[in-house]
């Protein structure tokens, strides 16, 4: 994920294995081409679906998580996450919108142990923490681009 302001992302070493940083490393021509790991499963696309959170969504419910233990320690077990789901089409769409340019992908086979969909119920943090997710997938794609564009070789640790 990215900060909206393009000076705070995910800068993976080598090959990215998450979705997003792949397909804007793709955006930005650095790699080829996105695979999509199957395009028969029983989706609206045929592609897999996969709740994707907002890296400030997410710090946000770590940091109400924090707040909420301070005054009722213990183990307690809250999903972070939109409660919807999005097609990894659906999101090479939004990163292309947000590029403004097209990214190109190969279907290839499915991925053993890959299930069709997968989002989180919210429900609990939502309930006991006051959180849930404030940015949508176009925020996302949107930010995670700013980041790439900004930092086209991730972090000069040099």
């Amino acid at each position: 994920g990215a900060h909206p302001s393009g000076h705070i992302g995910e800068s993976p070493a080598g090959i990215p294995n998450n979705l997003m940083p792949y397909v804007t490393q793709v955006a930005a021509g650095k790699l080829e081409k996105v695979s999509v790991f199957g395009d028969d499963y029983p989706t609206s696309d045929g592609t897999g679906v996969r709740d994707y959170v907002h890296v400030e969504d997410l710090a946000r419910g770590h940091l109400a998580a924090l707040t909420y233990l301070q005054s009722r320690p213990g183990f307690h077990v809250w999903n972070l996450g939109t409660g919807k789901g999005t097609s990894v089409l659906e999101i090479i769409d939004a990163a292309e919108t947000a590029a403004g340019r097209r990214i190109p992908y190969s279907v290839t086979s499915r991925r053993a142990g890959d299930q069709a969909e997968v989002y989180a119920d919210a429900t609990k943090a939502r309930d006991e923490l006051g959180w849930r997710a404030e940015h949508d997938i176009e925020a996302m794609c949107r930010d995670h681009w700013n980041w790439q564009r900004s930092h086209p070789s991730g972090y000069d640790v040099g």
